[in-house]
């Protein structure tokens, strides 16, 4: 499949579990990048359809390529694979394409948490590949990439976690905010839930239609703690549009502080930085939509004394795919921001 930039690519990709949402979000991204080719998309349950039919979106991109059944034999034909699994999957091919010399960037949940009983805990089965574990930089360039760079696998972060981590995670490291007694609330479009159909996502439920779920359980809750140092209550949302996380962060401060200081702090945070904007007033989905970017703010109310950090971004870009390419170019030496667009489609 070839790419779509105008020189030869550096690097040829795979992608096991190509069907799926984020399987094609990862095909539309590599259609525009400069330097990578995509070699082939697994989707097992779509195996020799064609991936057009599926997703015609994808036409101009993919010509009459289809699906092919997974085989560890794939891996000789690229540099680097995508798994973009079910959360449980990864962990059970992701030792053998290591072993074969090919980096791993993983979109699942199956080596973003540094331990296993957590992942046990949370997701409420063993996991099948402890040892591994280390082996896996978590995958949030912003905060983690020099850990990226010195890797060859990669676990990218959750949709929620990096919305909630790039509000927040500044503010901690700066000493600003207190580490216990933090709430996110968070609310995502319907395609976080990925392509399945769920009671949830049915249009007839989700139309016209704002709720709460996994509350106090949620299984991203660990991982929010892990990458922002910071205990806190989670609790999810599922809003009527088909992209985009909203995440609004209360939190306490360590010390008194302005809303002048705590903007500053993030935009300091991420002076350079080509996907994160630090804007003058509270965020909105909408213009994230289609990017890889991640727009922040933050105020402190003088009233109560919290603090309230947001972030918006499109669940689908900087929450999977986008955010998973990003970390790919890290691993190759490529220029970061290749193939991935700062700014969002509007209206």
């Amino acid at each position: 499949m070839p790419n779509g930039g105008g020189s030869a690519p550096a690097g040829a990709v795979g992608i096991v579990g190509g069907s799926g949402l984020t399987g094609a979000e990862l095909i539309r991204l590599l259609h525009g990048h400069p330097h990578l080719d995509l070699a082939w998309a697994t989707g097992d349950s779509h195996a020799g359809s064609s991936i057009a039919e599926l997703y015609p979106s994808l036409a101009p991109a993919v010509g009459e390529e289809r699906f092919v059944p997974w085989s560890p034999g794939l891996a000789a034909d690229v540099d680097l694979v995508f798994l973009a699994l079910p959360h449980g999957a990864s962990q059970h091919i992701a030792g053998e394409l290591l072993e074969a010399g090919v980096a791993v960037v993983d979109l699942a949940a199956d080596f973003r948490l540094r331990s296993a009983a957590t992942y046990e805990r949370w997701y409420g089965e063993r996991h099948a590949a402890p040892e591994l574990i280390d082996a896996f930089a978590y995958g949030l360039p912003e905060l983690t990439r020099h850990e990226i760079r010195a890797s060859r696998a990669v676990a990218s972060a959750g949709c929620y976690p990096t919305a909630a981590a790039l509000a927040i995670t500044p503010l901690v490291r700066a000493g600003l905010v207190a580490t216990t007694g933090a709430v996110v609330d968070a609310a995502s479009g319907v395609s976080g839930g990925g392509r399945g159909l769920k009671l949830a996502s049915h249009f007839t439920v989700a139309n016209e239609n704002f709720n709460a779920y996994g509350v106090l359980d949620h299984r991203h809750t660990p991982e929010i703690e892990q990458v922002t140092g910071t205990e806190l209550i989670f609790t999810p949302h599922l809003a009527p549009m088909t992209r985009g996380i909203l995440a609004t962060c209360y939190l306490r401060p360590a010390r008194a502080v302005t809303s002048a200081e705590v903007r500053g702090c993030l935009a300091r945070a991420y002076t350079g930085e080509p996907f994160v904007a630090v804007l003058a007033d509270p965020p909105s989905t909408k213009a994230t939509w289609g990017s890889n970017a991640a727009h922040v703010w933050a105020c402190a109310d003088d009233r109560t004394g919290w603090v309230v950090a947001i972030c918006a971004l499109d669940n689908l870009v900087k929450g999977a795919s986008g955010q998973a390419l990003q970390c790919a170019n890290l691993l190759l030496g490529l220029d970061e921001a290749a193939g991935l667009a700062a700014t969002g489609v509007y209206p």
